[in-house]
């Protein structure tokens, strides 16, 4: 199947990124006009990985942000659950495992912090996926999420949300392995909820001292947490 529904089944979803992993990393560049190496510059700095720390990158793709992650000295993990986008990743040098973010394959307290970069709005259980991530991270320890969200200024959330669904599907068809796959990306983008709902979806999955800092006007947010 070439394009998910939003209602997340998770073999589809995982069939569409499989679908896009080609040339994910160059499409999302494209499409992002460059701002995607901001974001994930902005989200290692978020989570401030620290040499021997254990870090997980859940939804790492093909591990672009697994390896910006352990630049910093971590000892960060790539977990995925589409297996084309695990092989696209192959060669980077960092660990890639395969799992689902609704059962994740680690020991309780595994890690000294744990990140999700614009895959939290795929799960199929965006609160099973936040609790499953408080089980794997050690007490203190620190979540961020990186995720569209709404711009905070009217005339910039009108002009995104044109972009979204007219221009983004359009520059897809050019540069995209699987351009259909986009429409479905800009649906769950617009469909996904604010700033305020998701921090309060964060704190009632266990976890504390929940803040948000929003990036490039809030189309996209950085969400911070600690795990009491």
């Amino acid at each position: 199947m070439s394009r998910a529904t939003l209602h997340k089944q998770p073999r589809e979803v995982a069939a569409m990124f499989d679908g896009v992993a080609r040339r994910y990393d160059l499409t999302n560049t494209v499409l992002s006009f460059g701002q995607d190496r901001y974001w994930r510059r902005a989200t290692k700095a978020a989570l401030r990985p620290a040499p021997g720390e254990r870090v997980l990158d859940l939804a790492a793709g093909t591990a672009v942000s697994t390896v910006e992650l352990a630049a910093a000295g971590a000892s960060a993990v790539g977990c995925d659950f589409s297996l084309g986008m695990l092989r696209a990743g192959r060669g980077r040098g960092v660990p890639l495992v395969a799992g689902d973010a609704l059962r994740l394959p680690f020991a309780d307290a595994s890690f000294d912090a744990v990140t999700i970069s614009f895959g939290l709005r795929n799960v199929a259980d965006v609160d099973t996926a936040l609790a499953e991530l408080a089980r794997v991270t050690r007490p203190g320890g620190r979540l961020v999420v990186c995720e569209f969200s709404r711009p905070t200024w009217a005339p910039l959330r009108t002009v995104y949300l044109g972009y979204l669904m007219r221009a983004l599907p359009a520059v897809a068809r050019r540069v995209s392995s699987n351009p259909d796959a986009y429409v479905y990306l800009a649906e769950s983008i617009r469909a996904w909820p604010g700033q305020a709902e998701l921090a309060a979806r964060i704190g009632a999955a266990g976890w504390r001292q929940v803040g948000w800092r929003d990036l490039t006007g809030g189309i996209v947010a950085l969400h911070r947490a600690t795990r009491p």
